[in-house]
């Protein structure tokens, strides 16, 4: 644990930290980490979902560092790009959930989100249909913290504090598709761009959709010109368990489709939009100019590691691991439940699971309790444990880290 630093750290109690100090991460390999007093822990966030392919990988920075060497970076405004730019995006695009899909390169999920909550408006805009502005999301969905995502996302507290982020947002129930079609006969389908949808709710608490509600928004949304948006920044490039992406296992067919974090498995920061031909095409007839983009969107450096990363998903067949990871997650998570602090386990779809402490207030002293039993663990939604390893965590390092849960819990 580190003294007080000058750090400002995120979605922190500053006074607290400052007080007790820092846990401070010196090394990782594989599904562990290491502090700096040498004391191993079983990574059972991946960092914070972004480690699909575990720490320690050397292929993916020698292939960074190759690319530095050769050219760090170039603006991919106007008609530049660099070369392992565009081999990302050609590559990204034989895997996207829809054929023929564009994709935009940002530096983030919260980038990615922003971009495609104003790709939506100006969709419209140039369709001839300047009304629909309004972007509708789901209560307890996160969709990053930059101000379109914090204003669409539905957990309260995240707002808290900064008045009116922006106006043309809504928020519907998170599991009742119902909910959604309400909204859209109250204010009407002419006025709504797009519905942004977590396949699986990652930061809200890990909730796993409700059986054909994902196919029904999806409908819904086909039926009523409404854009669908999938944000897949938790649950791309694997996590969701047997394929790349939620919309593919789903075949949800989105307009757009939002990703980040295990695009290079968090070593490099780097997110893409992924834009089905029908949302690209006025874009592309020529004439428009569509005046958005990020100065690192697209980083060489970060789709030389985005290309390392997808090998390795690829060669050592780590969407079949994640599809594992789904069963043996919930085989040896789920009988957790029984234990009277746990109000419920939440697993069975995908890589990722929940423990729901029964008093949320106990969560942050859990993660310390953890710690104690050589877990590296995080709280999520209201009062529950985010499960979320690397894909290389084997049947056996789930044991344990269930074994540590439960002794935790004592």
């Amino acid at each position: 644990m580190s003294m007080a630093s000058a750090l400002w750290h995120g979605f922190a109690d500053m006074g607290a930290v400052e007080q007790k100090g820092a846990f401070v991460v010196s090394r990782g390999e594989g599904a562990y980490i290491w502090d700096d007093r040498g004391n191993r822990y079983l990574d059972a966030t991946a960092g914070l979902w972004f480690t699909n392919v575990g720490h320690g990988r050397a292929e993916i920075a020698d292939a960074v560092a190759q690319q530095l060497r050769t050219v760090a970076h170039f603006s991919n405004f106007g008609d530049f790009v660099p070369e392992t730019t565009a081999a990302l995006a050609d590559r990204l695009a034989t895997i996207a959930p829809v054929p023929g899909s564009k994709i935009f390169f940002t530096s983030g999920g919260s980038d990615s989100v922003d971009t495609a909550a104003k790709l939506a408006r100006r969709y419209w805009h140039e369709m001839g249909k300047p009304s629909k502005t309004i972007v509708v999301g789901r209560q307890k969905a996160y969709h990053g913290m930059h101000v379109a995502g914090t204003a669409l996302a539905g957990i309260p507290a995240n707002r808290e504090g900064y008045g009116e982020l922006m106006a043309d947002a809504a928020t519907v129930a998170w599991n009742d598709a119902k909910s959604l079609l309400e909204l859209i006969e109250k204010i009407g389908a002419d006025t709504i761009a797009a519905f942004f949808c977590e396949p699986v709710i990652g930061a809200g608490g890990v909730y796993l959709p409700p059986e054909g509600y994902l196919a029904e928004v999806r409908d819904i949304c086909r039926e009523h010109d409404i854009l669908f948006v999938v944000d897949e920044v938790v649950t791309g490039f694997g996590r969701i368990g047997g394929e790349w992406f939620a919309s593919t296992r789903f075949d949800l067919q989105p307009d757009m489709m939002t990703t980040a974090k295990g695009l290079t498995s968090g070593y490099v920061p780097m997110g893409a939009v992924f834009i089905a031909p029908r949302v690209a095409e006025p874009f592309f007839a020529g004439g428009v100019w569509w005046r958005h983009g990020y100065t690192y969107g697209g980083h060489a450096g970060a789709a030389a590691a985005a290309l390392a990363n997808l090998d390795i998903i690829e060669r050592e067949n780590l969407l079949a691991e994640s599809k594992r990871l789904e069963s043996s997650l919930h085989e040896h998570l789920a009988p957790l439940a029984d234990h009277p602090r746990v109000e419920e386990v939440r697993s069975g779809l995908g890589a990722v699971a929940a423990v729901q402490l029964v008093d949320p207030a106990e969560a942050l002293p859990f993660v310390n309790t953890l710690r104690e039993h050589g877990i590296s663990g995080r709280a999520a939604g209201q009062g529950a444990m985010q499960i979320s390893p690397a894909f290389v965590m084997t049947d056996g390092q789930v044991a344990q880290l269930a074994d540590g849960i439960r002794r935790a819990l004592g």
